[in-house]
Order: structure tokens, then sequence, then C-alpha cells
């Protein structure tokens, strides 16, 4: 008879077997060997088994290459792992770890032949990121001591881990697998037993989303990549990410989400399936969303979508002066792109006071460039010289491009486009910076909707590098032509998209926000776990939390209303925590509270 768990003292899990030696395995099976542990590989592949030592090889001789690791540091790594192709190899470890394929059937049969070899306070971790932890640990004869270890790839780089309990686990066991992480140098976040758990939870249903926009040729692979990178400052684009995922896996894993959730936005966006049966999973298949340059290269070559270097077939209207409307910070920030690049610039509001002070906070923006040494004295002051700043529209007679950015209200700015459309000469571009209304209802608050277009700029608008350029289905070729050649010549990345609501950014960007705070709605996982779990399982800059706080709630509320509005998806409906605490005027940094405190400034 098994001794009862809590009186069966734990291991220090010194041996630890790893089950499955493929990437996630192997690499594994190198974090623990390099943290002093004796680790046992395992693969039903002679083939795959002398992979994984190679490759453990091979990494560990560049460690030494690059001083991170000694040549005895490196010997005594080696010799700590052994291989096997018999499971029975794990009878004496402290741990088992399974990383093998995404499917039940495979992994129930280990955990069942585990049951007969390994000793009863061995604990049994399964690596999935999309199966039921639980479902596995039942069918186990030691449910108790079943958990889920998911580390993210490459594992030795990757610093987060997520500890999944069951309903079936026993804290000890929970313990002891979260020191292990600690020990290995990870971070452990503690999670419940859900498809996808916090990390991929919220990071697969964004990627599901960014592979409907370009199945819906919304937005070219490359502009959908470079907005997410330049927008939201992460390491890879989304579907450049899919492709280093695997497509197929990617497919799995979000089945596994809709099947518990049934939220339409989890459900795999039919080109994944289409990939995945054509064999193109992405980088191990040498093609997915893009074609690679053999099957497991890093290395994009051009296929038949690349677009073409300089295809401009339709040449734009000639831009010298620019007309800036507004005087808040986007406004400021615009107008001193513009005079920056050498443009002449009227920056015009509702008054002149309110437009001298938007143009003495360019100044001051211009001073702490200088100070940083990224612009001369001289520079800074040609700047500023170009920026005429005046209480009245009329003075945009002249320019040749006026650009709104006043508040994001929809009333507000086609009042602004009518009136523009009376003082602007014929010919000149008028564009918004909106970031969720439609740009057709500015353009039809005009005579001349053919030259209206949309230039959504990012916060701080000279720092950052995006802009998405939004063409109604009434814009000129020609508009559209200028805005992609100003947007050259003033240094930022233009994207182009078609006018609706949250345009590539927000439209991915939000919807992944929102189901952040329905986890913390649920009680699913903390603020501190999943920003955690974002920045070091995802490589995102700022945690969801951190992020929603810096935008205001206020704004983000107001983003997944049109969102929501605009296509009808009950997943993207706003989460009642968020609308609470936008009601009870927390509202982020600005208020000194929104999910967090924040010190007043």
């Amino acid at each position: 008879m098994a001794t009862p768990l809590s009186d069966t003292p734990l291991s220090p899990l010194r041996t630890i077997a790893v089950v499955g030696l493929g990437t996630m395995g192997t690499g594994i099976a190198e974090v623990l060997a390099r943290a002093g542990r004796d680790v046992v590989g395992i693969d039903i592949s002679e083939a795959q088994a002398a992979t994984a030592v190679a490759a453990l090889e091979s990494s560990t001789a560049r460690a030494v290459e690059r001083g991170r690791l000694t040549g005895r540091e490196r010997a005594d790594v080696l010799a700590r792992v052994r291989t096997s192709t018999d499971l029975g190899a794990a009878a004496d470890a402290d741990l088992v770890i399974e990383v093998a394929p995404e499917s039940y059937e495979i992994k129930q049969q280990i955990f069942r032949e585990l049951d007969g070899i390994v000793r009863p306070e061995t604990i049994l971790a399964t690596g999935t990121n999309a199966l039921s932890v639980t479902r596995l640990a039942a069918d186990s004869a030691r449910p108790e001591r079943v958990l889920g270890l998911h580390f993210f790839n490459p594992a030795p780089a990757m610093k987060l881990v997520e500890v999944v309990s069951s309903v079936l686990t026993s804290p000890a066991a929970v313990t002891a697998v979260t020191n292990l992480a600690l020990d290995l140098g990870k971070e452990p976040v503690a999670v419940g037993d859900r498809p996808g758990f916090v990390a991929d939870g919220l990071l697969f249903g964004y990627l599901n989303q960014a592979a409907a926009m370009y199945e819906a040729n919304y937005a070219s692979r490359e502009d959908i990549d470079a907005a997410m990178r330049l927008g939201c400052g992460l390491p890879m684009g989304p579907l450049a990410l899919l492709d280093l995922i695997g497509v197929d896996t990617a497919r799995t894993v979000l089945e596994a989400m809709y099947a518990a959730s049934h939220d339409r936005l989890h459900a795999p966006a039919p080109i994944l399936r289409q990939l995945s049966e054509a064999g193109l999973t992405g980088r191990k298949a040498g093609r997915g969303f893009y074609t690679y340059e053999a099957p497991g290269s890093a290395t994009v070559v051009p296929d038949t979508l690349t677009p073409s270097a300089g295809d401009t077939p339709v040449p734009g209207r000639p831009v010298r002066s620019v007309g800036v409307a507004g005087s808040g910070t986007m406004a400021s920030g615009i107008a001193e792109v513009f005079a920056k690049a050498g443009y002449e610039v009227v920056l015009a509001a509702r008054s002149a006071e309110k437009a001298e002070t938007a143009r003495a906070r360019i100044g001051k923006s211009l001073a702490r460039s200088v100070d940083k040494g990224r612009l001369t004295a001289e520079a800074a002051a040609q700047t500023l010289e170009r920026i005429t700043p005046t209480g009245t529209y009329d003075d945009f007679a002249d320019v040749d491009l006026a650009v709104e950015a006043v508040a994001e209200d929809l009333e507000v700015k086609r009042q602004l486009f009518a009136t523009l459309d009376k003082v602007c000469k014929p010919g000149a571009v008028l564009a918004t910076t909106t970031s969720s209304l439609p740009v057709v209802a500015c353009a039809r608050a005009t005579s001349r909707p053919q030259d209206v277009i949309g230039m959504h700029f990012f916060n701080p608008a000279p720092a950052m590098k995006l802009v998405e350029v939004v063409r109604t289905v009434l814009t000129a070729d020609d508009v559209h032509a200028t805005v992609r050649e100003v947007c050259a010549k003033i240094r930022k990345h233009a994207v182009d998209c078609g006018d609706r609501a949250g345009f590539i950014v927000n439209a991915l960007l939000f919807p992944y926000l929102n189901n952040a705070v329905k986890m913390v709605q649920e009680h699913y996982a903390t603020l501190d776990d999943i920003d955690a779990a974002m920045k070091l399982g995802g490589g995102y800059p700022m945690g969801p939390f951190e992020l929603l706080d810096v935008v205001g709630l206020d704004v983000s509320l107001a983003i997944e209303k049109v969102l929501h509005r605009e296509f009808r998806d009950p997943g993207l409906a706003p989460a009642p925590l968020l609308e609470h605490l936008v009601a009870a005027g927390c509202l982020g940094r600005k208020t000194g509270r929104g999910f967090r405190e924040h010190a007043r400034r």
C-alpha cells in the first residue's frame, strides 16, 4: 500500500527524467544538467536521442566559447546526462517531466507506464501547453503527484515556468517543483488548469486574430508583423511568431482553448488548418506564412507574396508645408516630427494661447534631445523656427497636407473636417490621426472625400516609428501615394490597412488586454503573475496591466467598445471589471490608481 501523500517526505529532486527529446525536451535537459541535476533523457527514437546529445554538446561548446562555462564545467554537464529509449530508465527519478507530442493518447500511455515504473513519491510533470492536466492526472494511479510544468522555448534562455495545479494536485508537489524552478534560475508562476494557462492563453488568442486578419486580406503579412513590432515593441510580429512556434502547434493549442471556452476568438482561423494540412507548418517545414531558405532556417526568402521594392505606380502630390490641428501631446509630437524633417509647419489650435503653449512644449522636447546628444542646438533652433503657431484654421489656406490631432470625438472631427474643406486649397491632402473612429465619416464631412486619408501616429510621435495609413473606399490613389512618400521623408514606417475599427495594432492589442482583465476577474491568476508571464514568456516590453494603466483605462474601454460595436463578437465585449474601474474613476497613472496604485505626478 502506498504511503499517504501527507506523510511522504519529498525528495530534493536530484535525479530527473525527461521524456521526449525534441527541441523542448533537449532544452529542459540542458537547463537541468547545468543546474547540477542528474538527467535521464528518454525518447523512443534512438536517432532523436543521439540528435539531442549532439545538440547538447554543441550548445555547451558555444557556452564555453562565450565564456559562460569552463571546459571542466562543460564536461561535468555532459557527464550528468544519459539517454535511453526505454521508459524503465526513469525508475530512480525523483521527477519525470514529459514533453511528448500534444496528444492525450500518447501522454496518457506514458503516464500509465510510468505508474508501474517510478517510486510512489516520484512527481510526474507534463510539459503540455494545450491539454488538460486534470484529465492526464485522473488517469494516473497517483493523481496527487501529477502537475504541469510548462517551460518556454528556448528553455535555456526563457525565464518563465508555469507551474500548473489541478484540483487533485498535492501542495507539497507544487512546492517541490516551484523550488526546483527557482533553483534553475527560472521565475515560476502558479496557475490553474485551463488550456493555454496564462501566457499561451493570452498569446494564442492574439496570434489567431492576426492570422484571421491576414486571411481576410485586410493587411499584408509584412504590414501586420511590422505594425505589432513597431507599434507595441514586440520582438516578433504575430505571423512570424506563428511560423516559429509551428502553425500545427498553434492550431492544436487553439482547438483546446476553443473546446474549453467556446469563445469564437479562440476558434482556429481557417488558414491555420489549410496551412497545417498542406504541410506548411512554418520554419520547421521551410514554409508557412513566409518562405524560408530551408526547413529549420530562420532566413526569410522572397516569394510570390513579397512586395516589390519601389513599387509606386502612382506618383504622390508635392508636399512642402503641413498644417497640424490640435494642441495636445499628439499634435505637438506630430508637428515636431514634420518640422524636424524640414517641412514648414502651421500649428493651429482653438486659441493662439493654446498654440503657443503647444509650440513651447515642442521647444522643451527639442531641448531634451539636445541634452541627450540626439540633436544639435542649431538643428533644434531651426526646427522650432519652422513651426508657426496660430489660433485660426484660416492659416491652413496654403498647406499641402493638413493633419488633425484633436479630441477622439467623431462630431468634433467632422466639424473640423468641414472647416478644413472650406479653408484648405484644392488638392491639399486632409488626414486624420484617429485611432478608432471611421475615417470615411470624416471624409464625408467634406466635399472632397477622395482627398481624405488616415495617418495614425503612435504616442510619443517623435519616438514611435509606426504610422498606420488608412485608406477609405473613396481615397484617391495619389493621396495614398502622397502619404506613403511623406512617411518615408519623416522616417516613419508606413503600413497600409483599410478603414475598420482598430486598424491593425489596436484591433489586435486591445482584445488581448481585455482577455487579461477577464483572467483577473475570474480569479485565475494575479495581476503580477500575468504581467510577469507576458514579459518573461512572450517577450512583451510591458505586462498587460502595466500597459492598461499607462494607456488609461477609460481610453482602453472606449476602444474595446468600438471594436465590440463594429465586429459584433461577444468575445470582444469589454470585461465588466474594466467597466467598473472606469466608473469608479480609477483610470490608471493619470488618476493615481488603475489596476495598481500610482504616485500622483
